[in-house]
């Protein structure tokens, strides 16, 4: 249940994380947003290191945590590429689902066998996902705002499934970095997002960071972010990669419920019948363990 309880609280965190970036790209670019997160993310997890930490990580820990944490980041840069070709409600959608597929896929071929209830949370929760992240694109679609503007699906959907890949392999290399190493695998990942963000700033000549209110939203998604990649870390020590994966990926329901109290965005059906399939998905892995 610890497990459970740790995923849906990761899932909370990078959903708000997402959320607040958002909101900061709206007046700032993503890369300056980007790069002021990771450094507030880095910030946070190196600060508090010496509260969580081995004396001695093992190389193998710290580079299952740099892989995920690179990983991550090219994730993100994939998605966006996506969301500049087609539609939001192609790339977004597909991305989820593919971090969740790929990561359960991990997990059993790993030999973990989740009891037949998680199995059937895990096969409800695929649905669930597509329905919370394809509303993506609904609301800007709606207003007339135009979205994927190289009007290219095939890229878009290219896109997707290489930042879904990406997605899987960050949770996939904080599981493998194991619980040996207290929190340095997870510190070893806020560099590497934090090393790519600066070499991707420095590419573009885009080394300025974002001031006033996208400022402090690029702050806010740095925290709540290195926040989910804490509480998921600590989640894989307690229940199963196929598990706890698929519970972590429904992050984007939290990003929709956030959309609709502050910023009062409307709950489709779509939206609606994803978020009543994520309840009982977590119902049922609940039911089911998550070890």
């Amino acid at each position: 249940m610890l497990a459970v309880i740790l995923a849906l609280v990761s899932a909370l965190g990078y959903g708000s994380s997402d959320f607040a970036a958002g909101l900061a790209t709206r007046a700032a670019s993503v890369i300056q947003v980007t790069l002021l997160a990771c450094v507030a993310a880095c910030a946070l997890v190196l600060a508090a290191l010496p509260f969580a930490a081995s004396p001695g990580p093992s190389g193998a820990a710290l580079a299952w945590g740099a892989t995920a944490g690179g990983s991550g980041t090219l994730g993100g840069i994939a998605l966006y590429l996506g969301f500049r070709y087609a539609a939001f409600s192609v790339a977004a959608p597909l991305s989820a689902v593919g971090t969740a597929g790929f990561s359960v896929l991990a997990g059993l071929l790993w030999g973990e066998r989740p009891s037949t209830l998680a199995l059937t949370g895990i096969a409800l929760a695929l649905p669930a996902i597509i329905g919370v992240s394809a509303s993506a694109g609904e609301g800007k679609e709606e207003k007339g705002v135009s979205v994927g503007a190289g009007d290219r699906p095939a890229a878009g959907v290219a896109a997707g499934l290489v930042a879904g890949a990406c997605f899987a392999l960050l949770l996939i290399g904080l599981d493998r970095a194991g619980p040996g190493s207290g929190l340095w695998p997870a510190a070893a990942a806020e560099v590497a997002e934090l090393a790519v963000a600066v070499a991707a700033a420095a590419v573009t000549r885009n080394l300025r960071l974002p001031r006033g209110r996208p400022g402090w939203l690029s702050v806010f998604a740095g925290v709540t972010g290195a926040a989910g990649t804490v509480f998921y870390f600590y989640a894989t020590h307690s229940g199963l990669l196929a598990v706890v994966a698929v519970l972590t990926s429904l992050y984007p329901a939290s990003t929709i419920v956030l959309a609709r109290i502050t910023l009062g965005e409307r709950l489709t059906g779509l939206r609606l019948a994803g978020l009543l399939l994520a309840g009982g998905c977590v119902a049922l892995i609940a039911a089911g363990g998550a070890g």
